[in-house]
């Protein structure tokens, strides 16, 4: 990562409600990096979890006058599975151009990196 990105990056942080202005020109970097750096997708295999109910082993039992009443008891068991997921190997380098170039951008045309204080 370039030295001036590091420093761009938590001012764009800062700018979390963008104006329609730093939303148009990101929109306008954002459809040049995609030419530039488009879209590499790959897959690869993850482990995942799921929650199954499952039954302990344990019962609660009640008495009720006379009679008596068991229930088990459930609890949420995490089972692990594997799964394959396609994801874009080129979108961290893609995202860290277009919030340079829009910063660049706002920067150039209104004076800061949000964009804000426009004409």
């Amino acid at each position: 990562m370039r030295p001036g990105l590091i420093l761009l990056v938590p001012a764009l942080l800062l700018s979390a409600c963008a104006t329609p202005e730093y939303r148009a020109e990101r929109d306008i970097c954002e459809a040049k990096w995609l030419r530039l750096v488009p879209p590499d997708w790959r897959q690869r295999v993850v482990t995942r979890f799921r929650y199954e109910r499952r039954q302990t082993g344990r019962m609660v039992c009640t008495t009720r006058g006379n009679r008596t009443y068991c229930e088990p008891v459930w609890e949420n068991v995490r089972v692990p599975y594997t799964a394959v997921e396609s994801f874009d190997a080129a979108k961290a380098e893609r995202d860290a151009e277009i919030r340079a170039c829009t910063a660049r951008a706002c920067l150039e045309r209104y004076g800061n990196v949000a964009c804000e204080g426009g004409s």
